[in-house]
């Protein structure tokens, strides 16, 4: 039983130190990012995923450069043919690549990193989610097609394993059909 608890308290701890230092890639480009992106990679130890990791399937993102902000405009199409839709507008701060934003339907303040991209072909974000002084990591890996290469789901896949998510809390999301622009 103590070895589970120091386990559990050491990964814990891993997280709390390894979210400090990750930080935004140093040659972020605002215009390069924008356009759509599908949402193919996920990664999170957070309570909720346990139950929603099996049914989440790609969805789509629009994100939109408006004076140094983002514009994020998240779809997803649900299994009654219907979208599940998001928007928040993520504000710059003075670090490149590094944006907060609050999430009403969530109730949780963001902390928005992009670490690696690849503009055209993909790109990795970290995001710190706070509700009531709780904290959770959430990775995400972003493609310009609905299909990603191997070596990129083994880049992420490192990349979370490092930010201490959990092997079994990694996964690579079903194809789904998308939900139309408008």
């Amino acid at each position: 039983m103590m070895s589970v608890v120091l386990k559990m308290m050491c990964v814990l701890l891993c997280a709390v130190f390894v979210s400090a230092e990750v930080m935004p890639m140093t040659d972020f480009d605002l215009e390069q990012v924008g356009g759509k992106w599908y949402l193919v990679g996920f990664a999170t130890n957070a309570k909720w995923f346990a139950n929603k990791k099996t049914s989440m399937k790609i969805g789509t993102s629009m994100l939109t450069p408006m004076d140094g902000d983002l514009d994020l405009n998240i779809a997803s199409l649900k299994d009654d043919g219907s979208c599940w839709r998001m928007t928040f507008l993520a504000k710059k701060t003075e670090t490149p690549g590094r944006f907060v934003y609050y999430s009403q339907r969530w109730g949780n303040d963001n902390d928005m990193r992009v670490v690696e991209a690849k503009y055209d072909e993909y790109a990795i974000i970290y995001t710190i989610k706070t509700k009531g002084g709780v904290s959770d990591v959430l990775n995400k890996l972003y493609s310009r097609t609905a299909t990603i290469r191997e070596d990129l789901v083994e880049k992420f896949r490192k990349f979370s394993l490092d930010t201490g998510i959990l092997e079994e809390n990694i996964v690579m999301l079903a194809p789904n059909g998308e939900c139309s622009l408008a």
